[in-house]
């Protein structure tokens, strides 16, 4: 694609799905450099679905030619205006607007979220990409983590609740992998001591409420009654 200004002129230039695109990291490496050489005023915007590609193409081909601005889950204003959602619905289902259609058939919703958004997520934008040498394993400390959200688990705890053998450097791990996909994040304690902040046992977060009930024996209706959800 060619694209012709005056030097003067400055121009906005969106890529969706970029990483769809092979070797895309190094030809826009290619042709920023370019750009900058000829002092072509052009800002590209690049976009795309899988974070952790698109992070890998980042950091090893376009080192300081980029600024990561992060576009996190929908919030309940947007839901709210999007589909008529109330607190009690956006709490339990979330906010992926792709699944707030099924919100009527919970079965066919708890399927969507687990095998299109979370088996995906994994399965494509970490097995994929990274080396797991325990697959298995992540997806229980995954499994374990959601239904666990909102709770302090030490990794100790959490090896004497998991099947396949790991040790909690590869917990640890595999934990930063979820986070860097935008599935599950371990918050770590507050302090002003770095190693007490690091031999701290994480507080389990899922960055959508969606990840959680998904995986809950409960239904919506069934939810609203018990206090822990609210």
């Amino acid at each position: 694609m060619k694209l012709r200004q005056s030097k003067a002129q400055e121009l906005l230039l969106v890529i969706d799905e970029v990483q769809k695109i092979p070797n895309w990291s190094e030809y826009i490496k290619q042709q920023w450099d370019k750009d900058t050489y000829d002092k072509m005023n052009i800002k590209v915007i690049l976009l795309g679905s899988s974070r952790l590609l698109i992070q890998k193409g980042l950091t090893e081909s376009l080192a300081g030619r980029f600024e990561t601005t992060y576009l996190g889950h929908w919030s309940y204003s947007e839901m709210s205006t999007a589909f008529g959602w109330d607190v009690e619905q956006y709490i339990y289902f979330g906010a992926y607007p792709g699944a707030a259609s099924l919100i009527n058939e919970q079965e066919r919703w708890k399927n969507y979220v687990k095998d299109a958004l979370i088996e995906t997520s994994i399965s494509k934008d970490i097995l994929m990409l990274t080396r797991v040498d325990k697959p298995a394993l992540l997806k229980r400390l995954f499994e374990l983590g959601s239904l666990y959200s909102g709770q302090i688990l030490s990794y100790t705890k959490i090896l004497g609740q998991l099947q396949d053998s790991g040790n909690t450097t590869t917990l640890s791990h595999y934990l930063q992998l979820l986070s860097d996909s935008g599935l599950l994040e371990g918050i770590e304690k507050f302090a002003g001591d770095v190693v007490r902040i690091r031999s701290s046992s994480p507080k389990f977060q899922v960055f959508n409420n969606a990840l959680f009930t998904a995986q809950d024996i409960y239904s919506f209706q069934s939810a609203k009654m018990q206090p822990e959800y609210w």
